[in-house]
């Protein structure tokens, strides 16, 4: 008897379009690069020179592990290029570009950021960006921010601070953000502002409270609550630094200080923090996001004919207008 003829079984259109599709995503992404390198090159510089933005190196890693997670739905998904995604990238390359011109870093690392989730969601299409979405809205904690916060924090700092010295019976006065006591005259310095832990947490709690709860109401609570947790508990560290300094001296206070601040005091607030609202989490984090059955349902996908194409993709034609005028005036 001939030998049984076996069919190989014929790969699915989502197999055969994602090769593509990433290999365009991934030349897109190379140009973006070397046009951006300026602002890729200062981001890891601060990443990894700046403490305040240290825990930034862990982003590439949990967008990842985010993606991880959507593989499954991903792949039943046939990306496509979707035409209005060109208007975001070109919002992007616009605030990057008026970014340049104003010399202002914030800005332009904010418009490299969207130019990058600009080009994947033109490249690999609606329903492919609704089912990743969170990892690429995420993808904005790459930018380092909130140097603008610090005089902010290091006035609420100074305010809990005097009052908390004042309440454990130690006599001081303050001047702006100087606090004098009878141990020695105190600054709440920029370090002091507690920055760096407010960062930090809401870019962890934001990932909790969205891969464990459903309800708006509960992630809006986790991460408003622990940010107001990072700053109390920032004025508390900076009290408990004048209130031991009182019976040790300054330099042994503060020497107290950074070790206990840097290495155990936001460690023990972030795991309880963490540990109180893993309690009353509603979901896996694999659950976390939309199907491609949802994808594929979703309303938005009714309103992305061709007039809205023409019309997303027509502000980003302004918006690049605008950085060059911009960018005109200035130079």
């Amino acid at each position: 008897m001939p030998p049984d003829l076996v069919i190989p079984a014929a790969r699915s259109p989502s197999a055969t379009a994602w090769p593509a599709a990433l290999s365009r995503l991934a030349i897109a992404w190379a140009a973006l690069f070397a046009l951006t390198f300026a602002e890729w090159r200062e981001m890891a510089h601060q990443w990894w020179d700046i403490d305040t933005y240290n825990h930034v190196l862990l982003v590439p890693a949990i967008i990842a592990w985010l993606v991880w997670l959507r593989r499954d739905d991903l792949a039943r998904l046939s990306p496509q290029p979707w035409l209005p995604g060109l208007g975001w990238l070109g919002a992007g390359l616009a605030l990057w570009t008026a970014g340049r011109a104003l010399d202002i870093n914030l800005v332009a690392q904010a418009g490299t950021v969207m130019a990058f989730q600009g080009a994947t969601l033109a490249t690999l299409g609606l329903r492919v960006a609704l089912v990743a979405a969170f990892p690429l809205a995420y993808a904005a904690f790459l930018v380092p921010f909130g140097d603008e916060l610090i005089p902010v924090l290091q006035q609420m700092t100074a305010r809990m601070t005097i009052a908390l010295t004042h309440l454990s019976g130690v006599p001081a006065q303050i001047d702006g953000l100087f606090i004098d006591t009878p141990a020695g005259k105190f600054v709440v310095a920029e370090e002091c502002s507690g920055v760096k832990f407010l960062i930090a947490m809401v870019a962890l709690t934001v990932l909790l409270a969205y891969t464990g709860f459903r309800s708006w109401r509960r992630r809006l609570a986790l991460v408003v609550g622990a940010a107001i947790v990072s700053i109390v508990a920032n004025g508390l560290r900076a009290w408990g630094t004048i209130f031991v300094a009182q019976y040790v001296g300054i330099e042994r206070a503060s020497g107290f200080d950074h070790i206990v601040y840097g290495w155990v005091f936001f460690a023990v607030v972030i795991a309880t923090v963490l540990g109180v609202a893993w309690r009353f989490v509603e979901r896996e984090p694999a659950e976390a996001g939309l199907s491609a059955a949802e994808a594929d349902a979703h309303p938005l996908l009714r309103f992305a004919g061709p007039y809205v194409a023409a019309g997303v993709m027509l502000g980003g034609i302004v918006a690049v207008a605008i950085a060059f005028a911009v960018l005109a005036a200035v130079v």
